[in-house]
């Protein structure tokens, strides 16, 4: 991992927050031009910016460096949501997900 990977993962979630890079630095309290000088290299956030970032984006940093999981904001609102169903529900989607998974 490198700071190519913490760019590219920025602009992705970034992306995926349907959010520009000009109103995310304005939101953490930075000039209009904060996340365009990460993405483009020319610097790099703190420990502290890069929680609040992480924050910002709905991820934990665990979430930000799992190049498993694509999608961690999605995965994390259909989790929450699975939660409140039940047991019988539950297994109707586990029976949905094993089906769709054979396809693959």
């Amino acid at each position: 991992m490198d700071e190519n990977f913490i760019r590219n993962r920025l602009t992705q979630l970034r992306m995926q927050k349907e959010v520009s890079e000009y109103k995310m630095s304005l939101d953490l309290g930075h000039s209009k031009s904060y996340i365009q000088s990460i993405v483009s290299g020319r610097a790099m956030p703190s420990m502290s910016e890069f929680l609040y970032i992480c924050e910002y984006l709905g991820v934990t940093p665990r979430e930000f460096f799992d190049t498993d999981t694509e999608n961690p904001v999605l995965l994390e609102q259909v989790t929450d949501a699975l939660k409140s169903l039940s047991t019988s529900d539950l297994a109707l989607v586990m029976e949905l997900i094993e089906r769709l998974s054979k396809d693959l």
